[in-house]
């Protein structure tokens, strides 16, 4: 069974970080793409950042570029993301997502994601 349960969400100052985590496990080798994504209040799910397991470059949204870095740990199964310098429009919920990639890219086209987790929360405050 596929699983990926993130942590790490919390309220925090603008300005302010915090690292998200995704236990993953059973992802099937045909979804090598991991992703983060993020739905605020009445708004519809958008994309954050994406990679290839294993290695490869990333992809992340305009708006977070410079700020959020995502990253894995093989050995331990993990998926991170690294978010600084918050703002309040970050505050959202979190997912992270295992997918296919479009051609050789794992870009953020939410379709492409068969497996998500149940998300967690992050609050910025100004």
């Amino acid at each position: 069974q596929v699983q990926l349960v993130e942590s790490g969400g919390g309220s925090v100052q603008a300005g302010g970080s915090l690292r998200l985590s995704c236990a993953r496990s059973n992802i099937p080798d045909s979804t090598p793409c991991m992703a983060w994504f993020r739905q605020a209040p009445g708004k519809e799910r958008q994309w954050v950042t994406s990679m290839r397991t294993g290695g490869g470059p990333t992809y992340s949204f305009d708006t977070v570029k410079g700020r959020f870095t995502i990253s894995e740990a093989n050995a331990e199964n993990t998926l991170y993301l690294q978010m600084d310098n918050l703002k309040p429009e970050d505050t959202a919920i979190y997912y992270c997502a295992a997918g296919r990639p479009l051609g050789d890219y794992c870009i953020g086209r939410a379709s492409k994601y068969s497996y998500w987790g149940q998300g967690t929360q992050v609050t910025v405050s100004s």
